[in-house]
């Protein structure tokens, strides 16, 4: 028997020695079932052995490098007056609406007053008696202090007299301890009078007279409702003719120049900022991100959530981001100028903690390195060894390739695709 051209041929000396020739092609239908058995198991081994992966690739870069800490935040106005008050009474009048631009020491709205004023003219009367009973106090003081201070000079000058005429003999020593007695009356009188210019009743009322009067001056002004900054009215909560309940603010005034996004960040990114640091503001519908500057890093740590309170500071002219909407904020902590980066995709992680990736050669042949990284950023990671930049990384499909084995890893054949574009539909239906 012999193969000839994949049938069985058997020899014409068999077929004449009267062998049963049906059990003949049965052994030799086996024997041909076994070879062609044979060689389909080699072929799905080798398939099996040399598998083709599907992947996608992009190039490791040389360029530059941030090191980034990115938080949740809530706007807030760079100054804000939330104007209470200080006396209730019917709103009189308003010179401003929400959304009016005012300056500082502007007049927003006026109260009733005519109680007020009331009491200031009454307050101003009683100063004016106050202040006619001291003028009076003090003239009459000082009329009888110029008095007695003449009864004085006119008792010394006696008694002076009086001693020179005892020595000569033409005074007695009675008249001279006269003189000398009307002398110490006229210093005590004298004495007395000093005391009585210091008119402190009369100076007590009036003082008293003009604190009341200041008080009621002051209750009148606080009747004009004044703003202390410079900014933009946001809220006027009460209509012309009502009171304000007591403690709610009349008028809100922000100053919207500037912004001021708070964001609570942990411990080790909090340790990596510091106050001027640049940083950016971004917010639903507000393109491109707003550039400023980190101007408070919380010394102490939130009791609630132990995380630390970040300021971003940002200018607002036109007013796109809204105090009390949230953002997210962008610190940059750390630049480096030349850094070789790659997208995160390509990046393999081991449960070790190795990281490495897979680059493929000008033949599309995958190879396995080991690399160590240094910054990571959500859409970028620097590799501090292992790539010199240019290479090209595989990212979809570099998790599969992992995976193999080392000696079906070398067998492996690569077939590099194109990245997916989405069609125009499924933007719409994303959008949508």
């Amino acid at each position: 028997m012999r193969e000839d051209g994949g049938r069985i041929v058997v020899n014409q000396r068999l077929a004449s020695s009267g062998l049963a020739l049906p059990g003949v092609f049965a052994v030799a239908a086996l024997t041909a079932s076994s070879l062609l058995a044979g060689c389909s198991n080699k072929a799905t081994t080798e398939v099996e052995a040399a598998p083709t992966v599907a992947v996608q690739v992009d190039a490791a870069t040389n360029q530059p490098i941030q090191r980034k800490v990115i938080a949740n935040a809530v706007l807030y106005p760079l100054d804000q007056a939330a104007i209470v008050p200080k006396v209730t009474a019917p709103v009189k009048k308003f010179y401003v609406e929400k959304g009016s631009a005012v300056h500082a020491g502007e007049v927003l709205a006026e109260l009733e007053s005519t109680d007020l004023a009331a009491a200031v003219t009454d307050t101003q009367g009683g100063l004016v008696q106050a202040q006619a009973g001291y003028d009076a106090a003090v003239q009459k003081a000082q009329q009888d202090l110029q008095v007695s201070k003449q009864t004085l000079d006119q008792a010394q000058k006696l008694y002076d007299s009086r001693q020179a005429l005892l020595k000569e003999g033409a005074a007695s020593t009675k008249d001279v301890e006269d003189a000398r007695v009307a002398l110490v009356q006229a210093q005590a009188q004298y004495d007395t009078a000093q005391k009585a210019l210091d008119v402190k009743v009369a100076e007590g009322g009036l003082n008293s007279a003009k604190g009341k009067s200041a008080g009621a001056e002051a209750q009148l002004s606080y009747a004009k409702i004044i703003s202390p900054i410079d900014g933009v009215v946001t809220d006027r909560p009460v209509y012309p003719g009502e009171t304000p309940a007591a403690g709610t603010p009349l008028i809100t005034v922000m100053n919207l120049s500037q912004v001021v996004a708070r964001a609570h960040v942990s411990q080790d990114d909090a340790a990596s900022i510091k106050v001027g640091d640049e940083a950016s503001i971004s917010a639903p519908g507000v393109s491109p991100a707003v550039k400023g500057k980190v101007t408070l890093v919380s010394p102490a740590l939130d009791v609630g959530s132990t995380t630390v309170e970040v300021w971003v500071q940002a200018p607002n002219p036109k007013q796109a981001l809204k105090p009390g909407g949230a953002a997210a904020v962008t610190v940059v902590t750390q630049t480096v100028p030349r850094a070789v980066v790659i997208p995160p995709a390509a990046l393999l992680t081991d449960d070790e903690g190795n990281t490495s990736v897979i680059t493929l050669d000008t033949d599309n042949e995958p190879h396995k390195k080991k690399v160590k990284v240094g910054i990571r950023n959500a859409d970028e990671v620097q590799v501090t060894s292992g790539l010199m930049g240019g290479e090209r990384v595989v990212t979809v499909g570099a998790f599969a390739l992992n995976s193999e084995d080392d000696d079906v890893f070398a067998k492996t054949t690569v077939q590099v695709q194109a990245p997916k574009v989405p069609d125009e539909d499924e933007d719409e239906d994303d959008a949508n």
